[in-house]
């Protein structure tokens, strides 16, 4: 917005410490910029430049009103992974299964088996589980993942150490 497009009366909302809020422009300031009141506190608030300014509002609509429309666009927060298993065998929402899951499907079908992170890797990719992207160590990342599970789960992790360097599948936790 430029600084000709402001008129003192007007409600608009505006930037405020990282969030969109309607404020009505009140007076100039005389250091430059603008001084307003916020509609839905009172508190008065100083506008230095116009970039702050983001639209004008109606000024006949309510202030609620006018909040929720500035945050009709806004993006839902995403989810966080939790590390919990899913009921669909590591494939959400028709996404490829991640290589720790892919790791754990392929060492339950061996129990008793051992491997290191570089087989497992191979093996997840050369069936198809998994697909490798643009990381040049995927079996180094698979072995510090398994490892702060091991860490973090203790005995309800899905893996054990079987051995340095190879890993084997925890049948006890999958009960």
């Amino acid at each position: 917005m430029k600084k000709s497009d402001v008129k003192i009366g007007a409600t608009y909302l505006v930037k405020v410490a990282g969030n969109l809020a309607p404020v009505k422009i009140t007076r100039e300031h005389d250091g430059g910029g603008w001084d307003g009141a916020s509609v839905k506190t009172g508190k008065t608030i100083r506008i230095k430049s116009a970039q702050r300014l983001r639209k004008r509002l109606d000024d006949d609509a309510p202030a609620a009103a006018k909040a929720a429309k500035a945050n009709k666009d806004a993006k839902p927060a995403r989810k966080r992974d939790t590390g919990e298993r899913d009921a669909t065998g590591g494939q959400r929402d028709g996404k490829p299964m991640s290589l720790l899951n892919a790791a754990a499907h392929l060492l339950s079908r061996k129990p008793g088996e051992a491997m290191t992170c570089l087989a497992i890797v191979e093996l997840a990719a050369a069936q198809g589980l998994w697909t490798p992207r643009a990381g040049k160590t995927p079996a180094n990342t698979l072995y510090a993942a398994i490892s702060r599970e091991i860490k973090s789960k203790g005995d309800a992790s899905r893996f054990t150490k079987a051995e340095r360097g190879k890993f084997g599948f925890n049948a006890t936790a999958a009960k």
